[in-house]
This record gives structure tokens, sequence and C-alpha cells, in this order.
């Protein structure tokens, strides 16, 4: 339940965003981070927690007066480079000694649940990988936050009184922040999925859409001690052969 409202949510924030830095518009802004906010106290609003009540009523008189203040677009310009700053980090940090890479921990998961478990290829595979999203999160941190530096007129560099020697238009910033983003993202998933089709040919889902419903069925538990914790856990002794 929780997860569908965070999706729905999250579903919601990109054209509030968008249109907020198109039409330079204070209402979507205070609107669109509102909906980041309910995002984030989702759990606790529907746990009926009074911390999580008392932060969205400071959310909202907080929010009600940044609607009526032309600095309402300045902390949307921030939201992209700390989003995809805070996600690399995450894939990042399970590649330190003593971790397991994220993307490891939900491979081994789904070669367990039906009985494969993974080989050494395996293993450099979705380490590899790993890297792979570190690194792209990390081009795309830079990206965004260059962007929210020179954007005209709402952008921080214009805010602080320096004139940045190159400059976008609030649109342009959006484009690229609220949603050529995601396109991204989504793509150089798909890719990754067409390209291990030929890596690995035997796999335990048919399609991507096996592939989603495998992955739901990894279940809740699986899920929060995924989310709440990268550390390795005991698992089945290594195959040492190339066999998916």
């Amino acid at each position: 339940m929780i997860a569908i409202v965070r999706l729905l949510l999250l579903a919601m924030y990109a054209p509030l965003a968008h249109f907020a830095g198109t039409l330079q518009s204070p209402m979507l802004a205070a609107l669109a981070l509102g909906d980041l906010a309910l995002m984030v106290l989702i759990d606790g609003l529907l746990r009926r927690r009074p911390g999580a009540w008392l932060a969205l009523a400071a959310s909202v008189l907080t929010l009600a007066v940044l609607a009526r203040s032309r600095h309402a677009l300045l902390p949307l310009l921030l939201v992209p480079p700390l989003f995809t700053a805070m996600i690399g980090w995450w894939f990042a940090r399970s590649l330190r000694p003593g971790r397991e890479p994220i993307i490891a921990k939900v491979v081994g998961a789904l070669y367990a649940r039906a009985g494969m478990p993974l080989s050494e290829r395996h293993r450099r595979y979705t380490r590899g990988l790993t890297v792979a999203w570190a690194v792209l999160l990390t081009l795309m941190t830079l990206l965004n936050l260059i962007l929210a530096l020179i954007a005209v007129p709402d952008g921080v560099l214009i805010r602080l009184g320096i004139e940045a020697p190159v400059t976008v238009t609030n649109a342009q910033w959006s484009l690229v922040a609220n949603i050529a983003n995601y396109g991204v993202l989504g793509g150089f998933a798909l890719i990754e999925y067409q390209a291990r089709k030929f890596v690995f040919p035997v796999r335990p889902y048919r399609n991507i859409v096996d592939f989603g419903r495998q992955m739901a069925a990894l279940g809740p538990a699986f899920w929060q001690d995924f989310f709440r914790s990268d550390r390795i856990h005991a698992t089945a002794p290594e195959r040492r052969d190339d066999a998916p």
C-alpha cells in the first residue's frame, strides 16, 4: 500500500516540477515540494505517528509562505542533483569492502528463489553493473547541479548576483531535470536488460514483465531489509563455473 502511494506521488512530482519551472510558478513549485514531503512522510502518516503529522503541518506552513515568494523555485532547482547524488552514493557505498553490491544482492535473491546459485561470472557482472550505475548517477548529479547554477532567471548564481558565462532558461533546465533524467535512467535500464539476455541466456525469468513480477515476489520483508542495509549476509558457497 505504502509503495503504491509513493509511486503515485512520484508520478505526480515530475509534471508538477516541470510546469513549475517552465511557467515560473511559485504555487506549482510549492505543490511539487509538498508532493516530495508527502513521499518522505507517507509511512509515518499512514501509521498515525505524531511526529510525521507535526512534520506535515510544518511543511504546509512553510510551503504556504513559499507559494507567495519568488524564492519558491530555488529549492526545486536543487532537488534533481540531490536525488541523483543520494542514489549514486547508495550504489557506490555498497562497493566498499565488507559490503555486497546492491545489484548482486537483488540478483542473488532472484536466483536463490529459483534454486539457481550464482556463478563467479554473475558476481563480476553485478559488481560491474553497480559501478556503472554509480558512475552514471554521479555524472547526472554534476550535470543537474551545473544547470541549477546557471539557469535564468531563477538559478543559484543569478540569485547570488554572479553572471554565469553560459546560461540556460528555466524551461531548458526543467526539460533536463524533470523529464530527460527519467528517460536516461529508464533507457540505461532497458539497454542493460537487453544486453543481459545475451550475456546470460538462461535466467530465472522469461521476459521483462516476468522480471518485474519476480522482483515483486521477493516480498516486503526482503525489500525492507534491502533498503535498510547492504551488508553481506551469509550465502551459499560460490559456484566457480560460468553457467548462468
